[in-house]
């Protein structure tokens, strides 16, 4: 049996592996359709393969290669960006997709100790909230409100 030489790679791996598995059993309740006609399970089945063989090749690659320890979980970034995720969740039909974005972004980027709310940081952001806005609800017909059920919408 081979000795696992690169714990991190080990790691990556398991976890590409759990969630393609999850994804991919998850996704068979749908129908598939074909690559011309797209069915529901369509798209999340090829992501899930996708994390499968992504699993498999950094599985390969942890017994091939030489590498680190897995250090201390870096518990601030793991927390604010799965508290925006879970804002963005919350927010989204009752706040609309402005402001569940405005809260996805400011609380994912609290994650770093090299945020700083700047000018430029807004311009970007109000420049992304704007881009979000057209492509997915005006182009893309996703059926979010930009402004929610709070504001009577």
């Amino acid at each position: 049996m081979h000795a696992i030489r690169a714990p991190k790679e080990f790691w990556l791996g398991v976890l590409y592996l759990a969630f393609g598995a999850g994804g991919m059993w998850y996704a068979l309740d749908y129908p598939l359709g074909t690559a011309d006609r797209m069915g529901p399970g369509y798209l999340p089945c090829m992501i899930s393969g996708l994390l499968l063989i992504f699993g498999a090749i950094s599985l390969l690659r942890s017994v091939r290669l030489s590498g680190e320890a897995v250090g201390a979980i870096a518990w601030r970034p793991l927390i604010c960006v799965l508290a925006g995720v879970l804002a963005f969740a919350i927010l989204a039909e009752r706040a609309g997709l402005i402001i569940a974005m405005l809260a996805l972004v400011l609380t994912s980027a609290a994650a770093s100790t090299e945020f700083r709310f700047e000018w430029k940081a807004a311009l970007g952001l109000l420049g992304f909230m704007a881009f979000c806005s057209l492509v997915f609800v005006t182009g893309l017909g996703v059926p979010l409100p930009l402004l929610g059920t709070w504001f009577g919408h």
